[in-house]
């Protein structure tokens, strides 16, 4: 069965990777919705955009005319919401743009989203899905032991965080109140291709290209469970495509490691694969003050999704790490002209 998946956010890093998959692996045809802030890209999807199933429109969810016009256009069949800002950093110095896409733009989406629903005819009501894709930060910050589960009480510390469990709770409301056949999935933190480089990985390997300084928040020691991007992936649309409606489905990579560890990694990596003449990089390591309000320790039971729908992550971290190195390496012209406009590695979220 060939399906239409309208794509919000399919400019961005999860998006991107997710409409890459859908083109080159199904044959499926995809609608990717994006307003290209400083994070859209349309080069992380210049390998399938010549594609006759391919789409974009440069539109903004909270635009709920520009929404209802494209769900009436396209028709989909699936709802894949990815749109949102999404940096903890920015939300700290700047909170309102996090308000508006985050939480008034879901609105907006669910709204039009309802309202098309209820105008399908029967057999295309029933095999509609709304999938909503969200973080585990929405949990808080675990301690030393213990892993979030689907049932793990709320508790967001950061603006970012706590616009994300917004919109989960409104995706849940909009199911429970008007039926409308919704699924959720909360993942651990993404890495891999095509990462905007003001997420620690991508910052961290691109920043050692260049000799510049390597900021680490604190002592190094927060802790996170890493994700490789293209098995997220393939998670969302299994989930998309099969998980049960109503439900909500956590996916981690299984792979904790404190920020500090994959510091160094990522230098030795860069080490091997392109030495530095003036030393190895662990010397540009700078430990920084740590952001207001920063978590301790994420991490994730994806336990549900393996029992339910299969799912298992393929990619380990350590061959992952080397794979996203390597692409950075390979693809300078990608990432060389976000750093010499929009994004130059500078600090953010200090409060």
């Amino acid at each position: 069965m060939f399906l239409k998946f309208l794509v919000t956010g399919g400019a961005g890093f999860i998006g991107s990777a997710v409409v890459r998959k859908l083109i080159g692996e199904t044959a499926h045809s995809v609608c990717v919705v994006d307003k290209l802030t400083y994070a859209g890209n349309l080069a992380s999807l210049a390998l399938v955009s010549g594609s006759n199933r391919f789409r974009f429109e440069q539109a903004d969810i909270c635009d709920a005319a520009a929404m209802q016009a494209l769900f009436a256009d396209f028709a989909p069949d699936v709802v894949m919401h990815l749109a949102a800002e999404s940096h903890v950093d920015r939300s700290i110095d700047g909170p309102d743009d996090f308000i508006q896409t985050n939480i008034v733009g879901t609105f907006a989406l669910l709204q039009e989203a309802l309202r098309y629903w209820r105008g399908l005819a029967e057999d295309r009501k029933v095999a509609f899905r709304f999938h909503h894709i969200s973080t585990d930060e929405v949990f808080g910050s675990l301690g030393d032991e213990g892993l979030f589960r689907e049932d793990t009480a709320y508790q967001p510390n950061s603006p970012y965080s706590a616009s994300k469990a917004a919109s989960d709770h409104l995706v849940r409301a909009w199911h429970h109140t008007y039926g409308l056949p919704t699924v959720m999935t909360n993942c651990s933190n993404n890495y891999g291709p095509y990462h905007f480089p003001e997420k620690l990985i991508p910052l961290m390997i691109i920043n050692a290209l260049e000799g510049k300084p390597l900021p680490v928040y604190g002592s190094g020691q927060n802790v996170r469970d890493w994700l490789f991007v293209d098995d997220h992936a393939d998670a969302l649309l299994l989930v998309a495509q099969k998980g049960v409606l109503g439900e909500t489905y956590n996916i981690g990579g299984h792979n904790e490691m404190a920020n500090i560890e994959v510091v160094r990694a990522i230098c030795a990596i860069l080490d091997e694969l392109r030495p530095d003449p003036a030393g190895p990089r662990e010397r540009l390591i700078a430990y920084v003050t740590d952001r207001p309000g920063h978590d301790a320790r994420y991490a994730i039971d994806a336990g549900k999704i393996g029992r339910e729908l299969g799912w298992t992550p393929k990619e380990t971290f350590e061959k992952g790490l080397r794979r996203t190195v390597a692409w950075y390496l390979d693809n300078p012209s990608w990432w060389g002209d976000i750093r010499s406009g929009v994004y130059r590695g500078e600090r953010l979220g200090s409060g």
